[in-house]
């Protein structure tokens, strides 16, 4: 445990010092809630408003996890390539699963952090809430499970951008591109259809339906994610990606270097 948690300690910090990590996990998510809820104001009245603000909030939450797991893990995995902290690592008596299990646990708290912030401001700005304790767990499961997939993509997109600005933007282009597909930043109502069926599998647009379901309910979800179906699907998707993640890490950034 001290390994990992010295591998924790390392990234984390290393978040904490680069100041794009900073502005594009929480800034930016938190620039777009506000400049978007402008337009909220002038387009949508009455008892609507509340829960399209926090339907939003959810929905930058969601980029926000993205961030942290595609684009800054990836980065971060980059840079010590470039800087032959990898190759240390190697040398020292430290397992790849103790390394990736650090990188995780700073990118869960990273997530963590920029989630509390954006709740704060979405609820200074109107967003309401509603539901019990039990929903409040779930729709928290539900974050972590999409923490979870957004780290395994960056461990993928790490381990093969072997430099940073290639990760950085191999990992922002995933991020935006699968946010518009997946119905992050379009309303499930206006998703064409031939993305709806995307939107149901990518385990992180799926955890913020589920949350959105569970918090706001049906109407402001547009559908119902927690279908056995879909809720299984979103279980196994996650935990495939973290097991590809892994085996692409620990096989190949650690033994091709």
């Amino acid at each position: 445990m001290i390994q990992v948690l010295g591998t924790f300690t390392k990234t984390f910090k290393c978040f904490l010092r680069i100041r794009a990590v900073s502005i594009f996990t929480v800034i930016f998510p938190m620039f777009l809630l506000l400049i978007t809820v402008v337009s909220l104001n002038k387009n949508i009245s009455g008892s609507d408003l509340p829960l399209a603000k926090g339907v939003l909030t959810i929905s930058m939450i969601a980029f926000s996890i993205m961030l942290a797991g595609v684009l800054n893990l990836a980065g971060s995995i980059s840079r010590d390539r470039e800087t032959g902290v990898l190759t240390k690592l190697k040398s020292m008596p430290i397992r790849p699963w103790q390394d990736f299990l650090g990188r995780i646990l700073a990118v869960g708290l990273l997530s963590l952090v920029a989630s509390v912030l954006l709740v704060a401001v979405g609820i200074a700005i109107g967003a309401q809430f509603s539901g019990g304790i039990t929903n409040y767990v779930e729709a928290f499961g539900f974050l972590l499970l999409a923490i979870i997939s957004a780290a395994s993509i960056g461990l993928i997109v790490g381990t093969y951008a072997k430099l940073v600005l290639a990760a950085f933007f191999t990992g922002l282009g995933i991020a935006l591109g699968t946010a518009f597909i997946s119905g992050i930043f379009i309303s499930y109502d206006i998703l064409p259809s031939y993305f709806r069926g995307f939107a149901h599998i990518y385990p992180i647009s799926s955890a913020a339906a589920s949350s959105v379901y569970l918090l706001l309910g049906e109407r402001a979800a547009g559908y119902n994610p927690l279908t056995a179906g879909q809720v299984l699907s979103t279980l196994l998707i996650s935990i495939g990606l973290l097991a590809a993640g892994v085996f692409v890490y620990t096989k190949q950034g650690w033994k091709r270097e």
